[in-house]
């Protein structure tokens, strides 16, 4: 194993002088990166944001249209519905003269979920409050803010006089909250790196194990009637809440499978199924003819996920034999979106190692934390399909998915600072003329 690569006192002071005295200015990027909205299939504005962002600071820029036909052949592909003629990757190339440590790749998602009814939020969503240190704004945690601290850690460097001594590729994706085909487009194009580094809000901790997830669309049918004589239709909505009873059902019996794994045993519930978005019905005093429900459903590493499938398609057929109707007019299982396998970072000592050193550097004492996540981030694609070490550790936010979403400004601070000393220590230092 390489240890850490050394830093002296007075260069390790110098860095952690640099984030402080840009935070003021990364703040309010952070504000200006908030003020965008950038819902699926409409990040191109805040691209366009972080493109500029990075030709400014003089970065190598590839700017490229994300093309399904390149993509649809690969490992973790999840088909996409709606419209993906406007989908982009940017990623900013630092290449370094002298090349003498090992080299990175930082990347952040920029799309961030739907906002939900606009008078639920303490303040609005893309306006960006600051308050007792917290700053709202959808997509403020996740993650808009640890990809800026990625950003401003390596403006820390060059303020501080240096320069990585390996390539490091920034790269801001999209699809994270969907389908991953961001992240999976930029290892298509061919970017690799000795490791991985995805600033997701893990509230400084380092997470290395995630679930898998699997999205699907449940088309249930009925039989429409005057609802005067409801007892000769079928209600299709009513018949897919007994169908999601059913798969409900079956998220508890995956998670009894967990047993004594070394990873999930201590997780209480660590795979979730959710019935996330219903449509159904044409008319009020009609028995719904049809009922559409997207679907969301964790899975654990080494869960194969062609047998997964199988098992919900088998469970909504038992639910559907139930239904008079239903069991002649069974509903259908659409996939869409995820189609993702879980991970554990297998070959991580090295990457654990490193980082640690700088979260010492800025945290002191203090241990750094693993967690196992019940969520899924795109780290998956690096490990499982590319043997590029991959991990999130980010600053702490709230209500991410939620109403007042939020991230503290003094953990924004810490990570980047130890963004910053773990690229000093992973990919080395060359010495540049200070800006």
């Amino acid at each position: 194993m390489t240890a850490p690569l050394p830093i002296d006192d007075a260069d390790r002071a110098a860095i952690v002088a640099a984030v402080a005295e840009n935070f003021a200015a990364e703040t309010s990027f952070l504000a200006d990166f908030v003020r965008i909205p950038s819902q699926r299939f409409e990040e191109g504005p805040a691209q366009d944001f972080i493109a500029a962002a990075l030709r400014a600071r003089g970065y190598e820029v590839d700017d490229w249209k994300i093309e399904l036909d390149d993509l649809k052949d690969l490992k973790g592909f999840g088909p996409i519905e709606g419209d993906f003629s406007r989908a982009r990757t940017v990623v900013g190339a630092h290449r370094p003269a002298t090349v003498k440590g090992r080299s990175l790749i930082l990347q952040g998602h920029l799309d961030v979920v739907p906002v939900g009814p606009l008078e639920m939020w303490e303040t609005p969503p893309y306006e960006p409050a600051i308050k007792d240190g917290w700053m709202n704004g959808r997509g403020a945690g996740d993650m808009k803010a640890g990809t800026v601290c990625a950003l401003f850690a390596l403006d820390a460097l060059r303020k501080a006089g240096f320069e990585p001594a390996a390539p490091v590729f920034f790269q801001s994706v999209i699809e994270e909250e969907s389908t991953g085909l961001g992240a999976l487009s930029t290892l298509q194009r061919g970017y690799r790196a000795d490791a991985a580094l995805l600033p997701e809000p893990t509230g400084h901790r380092f997470s290395n194990a995630q679930v898998g997830v699997l999205w699907f669309k449940l088309k249930v049918r009925g039989k429409p009637v005057h609802v005067s004589v409801a007892g000769e239709g079928s209600n299709a909505i009513m018949a897919a809440y007994e169908v999601l009873k059913k798969l409900h059902a079956l998220q508890e019996e995956w998670n009894a499978r967990k047993g004594d794994d070394p990873v999930w045993k201590d997780v209480p519930h660590p795979l979730n199924f959710n019935a996330g978005k219903i449509k159904g019905g044409d008319w009020a005093s009609s028995v719904p003819a049809w009922c559409d429900v997207d679907c969301r459903i964790g899975v654990l590493p080494g869960f194969d996920l062609d047998a997964c499938k199988q098992e919900i398609v088998d469970c909504v057929a038992a639910a559907a034999r139930d239904n008079p109707f239903l069991a002649n007019n069974p509903p259908e299982v659409v996939w869409n979106g995820f189609q993702a396998e879980g991970w554990v970072l297998e070959n991580g000592d090295e990457l654990h190692e490193v980082l640690s050193s700088a979260y010492a550097d800025v945290f002191g004492d203090e241990i750094m934390e693993l967690r196992s996540s019940t969520a899924l981030t795109d780290t998956r694609f690096y490990e499982l399909y590319y043997d590029i070490p991959a991990v999130c550790f980010g600053p702490k936010a709230l209500n991410v998915h939620g109403f007042d979403e939020k991230v503290e400004l003094a953990s924004v601070q810490k990570v980047t600072e130890t963004i910053a000393l773990f690229i000093a220590r992973w990919c080395g230092l060359n010495k540049i003329e200070a800006a």
